[in-house]
């Protein structure tokens, strides 16, 4: 009896113990969890906190590379350059990455750059020699930063020597903890999506064949077109698109915030006289205010975005897709010399819809030797459609007066852009509009 109780006293000491030692466990579980967790929740808000920090930091040094590039602005003068020898960046969009490839080793382009610190565009690899032969950019924008984007693969050089649409090598520079990159881009050489919208309604079939042609070649079926017209309807709804202007008398208006703080501080229903003067609105006037109002209908939730930016090529050297070809600013005409094959037939649609290929095709062949400096030697080189371009040459310039700033700046794991589009004539500079994400 007393062996029995001594082995039961035995069994439940080690139940006791057992019982101990799952507590234990459980304690020590329940412990490591709210450790976790505690540690995840910390860790999460350190990141929202960093990201504020960073976020704040890159907001800050995008506004400051911004302001300091318009200022520079007046200081941009593109120019022009002669590529005989070199492959045509006309026809780049309609290209696979085989193709594009495939193109640059035909001219001697070395696929992979072996120097990193040269510039892509800059460095050039003769086949034959085996060389790298250099080209003085003339179109550097100092006034942007310290010096040219770096590295890179080599790439086709465009109608002012970098890939196209850059008028200017980008620039490269830090504020701060910051890397800033700003790019200059020629929107004269992109389609102006106002077109489709065109109030004259003589000029509206043509439009929308030139609209539809640059759709063609951008590879969209039928349904996408026409959901994109069904998008820009509504936009014409709104406003349409003008091109002729005459000087008009308007009442002048009260500002904004002064008619807001009269309706606020007026407690009757009494009507607020409104003034009756006038004054003569100009046409530079009007064309502001309508680019403008275009600028914000064209980034606005009325077009679907999503379709126009669908990629047809991706590389590391390239991403093609129609959104990088269209003007969304309002611009008025294509620069002859520095638009793509496909923008270049829809402007010449406009002085004959069967005879623009063949105008494009000329155009194209006589400035990689020598840009147009005017629409008459246009007409002297494409002699036999003289009338056709004497049609289209409200439509068309040779010297671009409509640019985007670019300015992307990053940093730790935030990303700050903001893009600016100015009308340049001379040095005068007139701000279309700015956009930042």
């Amino acid at each position: 009896m007393c062996r029995y109780r001594k082995r039961r006293n035995g069994s439940d000491r080690r139940d006791h113990r057992g019982v101990v030692l799952l507590i234990t466990l459980v304690i020590l579980v329940i412990l490591a969890t709210l450790g976790y967790t505690l540690s995840a929740r910390v860790a999460v808000r350190r990141h929202r906190d960093q990201y504020i920090i960073d976020y704040g930091q890159a907001r800050y040094a995008c506004a400051s590379a911004l302001k300091y590039a318009l200022t520079a602005a007046g200081e941009l003068t593109p120019q022009l350059v002669s590529r005989p020898n070199d492959p045509d960046f006309s026809d780049l969009f309609a290209l696979s990455e085989l193709e594009y490839q495939e193109l640059l080793e035909q001219y001697g382009y070395d696929v992979q750059v072996a120097d990193p610190n040269r510039v892509g565009v800059d460095a050039r690899l003769d086949a034959d020699a085996n060389t790298v032969e250099e080209v003085n950019d003339p179109n550097s924008f100092e006034g942007l930063g310290d010096g040219a984007y770096q590295g890179g693969p080599l790439v086709v050089p465009g109608p002012y020597g970098p890939a196209w649409p850059l008028v200017a090598e980008a620039s490269e520079f830090e504020i701060g903890s910051s890397r800033v990159k700003i790019e200059v881009e020629d929107e004269n050489a992109k389609y102006p999506l106002a077109w489709v919208v065109i109030e004259d309604e003589d000029l509206k079939p043509v439009a929308d064949a030139g609209f539809v042609a640059f759709c063609e070649w951008m590879s969209y079926a039928e349904k996408d077109i026409e959901s994109l017209r069904k998008d820009l309807a509504q936009i014409n709804e709104i406003r349409p698109f003008k091109l002729e202007f005459k000087p008009v008398a308007g009442p002048a208006q009260t500002p904004v915030s002064l008619r807001s703080r009269v309706s606020r501080g007026r407690t009757s229903k009494t009507p607020v006289p409104r003034s009756t003067a006038k004054k003569t609105v100009s046409v530079a006037d009007q064309i502001q205010q309508q680019n403008a109002d275009f600028a914000k209908l064209f980034h606005s939730a009325l077009i679907d975005t999503d379709l126009l930016a669908r990629p047809s090529t991706v590389s590391e050297s390239r991403e093609e897709s129609a959104l990088k070809y269209l003007g969304l600013w309002a611009t008025r005409k294509v620069n002859v010399n520095t638009a793509p094959r496909h923008v270049l037939e829809a402007a010449l649609m406009f002085g004959s819809v069967a005879d623009a290929p063949k105008m494009a095709e000329v155009i194209i062949q006589e400035r990689r030797i020598k840009p147009f400096s005017n629409i008459d030697e246009v007409k002297k080189v494409a002699f036999q459609y003289s009338d056709s371009v004497d049609k289209c040459k409200e439509f068309i310039t040779t010297a671009s007066t409509v640019f985007t700033i670019k300015v992307t700046a990053t940093s730790g794991v935030a990303t700050v852009t903001a893009v600016a589009a100015i009308g340049k004539e001379g040095d005068k500079i007139k701000q279309i509009g700015i956009i930042s994400d």
